[in-house]
């Protein structure tokens, strides 16, 4: 006695099994037509797929909506976190831009801090040489008033030294 093997995938046979050799008759198939003594064979397999059909989609339909279902609340989280992402993405760059703008500020403060300086050194530079004009102005008046005076010394000295000087008697 020999077992049947199991049906190939598809259920169609592209050989005969190893335990029929050539000539033997094959067990279930005969020479008669499948469609012999059916009364309606189109009917019934239209039902038969319809059946088939709704077992089917009734055993993974529900299934396939919840998986649709699912990928439809992970299409929207993903969306979300594509939103809360760049959001966080702008902040980023946000804060990004506010360092560069505190490291100008930084910059402008120490640049205004020198120019103070540089203009209180210039004011203190005014002063001293508006003193020295001042004073150079004094010297030079004093100079000048000391030169003016050794000047009239001179001459006063002068005149006292043509009057020493002996005059001749004129001779008459």
């Amino acid at each position: 006695m020999s077992v049947p093997e199991p049906a190939p995938p598809g259920g169609v046979m592209t050989r005969l099994p190893d335990s029929l050799g050539a000539g033997e008759p094959t067990p279930g198939l005969s020479d008669t037509s499948p469609d012999e003594g059916l009364l309606d064979p189109l009917t019934v397999e239209d039902r038969a797929v319809e059946q088939l059909a709704e077992g089917l989609l009734s055993h993974y339909l529900p299934d396939l909506q919840r998986s649709k279902q699912a990928l439809q609340e992970l299409t929207q989280n993903q969306v979300v976190l594509l939103d809360t992402l760049e959001q966080e993405i702008s902040k980023f760059k946000e804060c990004h831009s506010m360092l560069d703008i505190n490291a100008l500020f930084t910059e402008a403060k120490h640049y205004h801090t020198k120019l103070v300086n540089i203009r209180k050194e210039m004011l203190m530079l005014h002063e001293k040489t508006a003193k020295l004009k001042k004073r150079a102005l004094k010297l030079q008046q004093k100079r000048q008033k000391e030169e003016l005076e050794r000047e009239q010394q001179r001459e006063k000295e002068f005149e006292r030294e043509k009057q020493l000087t002996a005059k001749p008697a004129k001779r008459m």
